[in-house]
């Protein structure tokens, strides 16, 4: 079964094109404006083995914000709808995954129900363009974006761009494990019926 999506949003703030692939090699075409952003998304795509194009046209003049949390939307979005009814998936994924020092723990239930926790803390305000603060933001944004519950957190860490990258990677091999095809199940894998 092809899980595919392709969506633009256009704001005055923002202009996006995301598209996705969930069942593809790790391919990636990434641009926002913002390179670590790019070097995060690039991550997650390798990793999801996911094939993934982004590309945004932000007002980086003003900051990084709306760049970063509508690409979070739109690729939420984009998650949500390559799912589509969830028929036949894992619908759960989970990865503790070490990145030098560091270590981080991503969980995910594509249930239909938005939620993120989220626990990290970095002792930098910025990672080249990129401002900390707004790795939340993204994460909160994907996961309201794609429908989806999602735990995020830094076990043990020390150095920023580690900690940002694992988050990031562990994500991409969570959404993999969540979104292949369980073959003992043709329909959602819920006791409601639906998700």
């Amino acid at each position: 079964m092809e899980r595919t999506a392709t969506l633009t949003r256009k704001t005055k703030e923002t202009d996006i094109s995301v598209s996705l692939n969930l069942y593809g090699t790790g391919k990636a075409q990434i641009n926002t404006g913002i390179g670590f952003f790019d070097h995060m998304l690039d991550g997650f795509a390798w990793h999801g083995l996911f094939d993934l194009n982004v590309t945004v046209k932000g007002d980086l003049a003003v900051d990084c914000h709306h760049t970063i949390e509508d690409t979070g939307i739109v690729l939420g979005q984009a998650i949500c709808r390559a799912a589509g009814d969830k028929a036949g998936i894992r619908r759960y994924g989970h990865v503790i995954l070490p990145m030098d020092e560091t270590l981080a723990l991503c969980a995910i239930d594509l249930s239909g129900r938005p939620y993120l926790r989220y626990d990290a803390s970095f002792t930098a305000g910025r990672i080249g363009e990129l401002d900390t603060e707004m790795i939340r933001e993204f994460f909160y944004a994907v996961s309201y974006g794609a429908m989806m519950n999602l735990h995020l957190k830094i076990l043990d860490g020390g150095n920023n761009h580690h900690m940002a990258e694992a988050l990031f990677k562990s994500f991409g091999k969570a959404l993999d494990m969540a979104t292949q095809e369980e073959p003992r199940i043709k329909e959602a894998w819920t006791t409601k019926g639906s998700l």
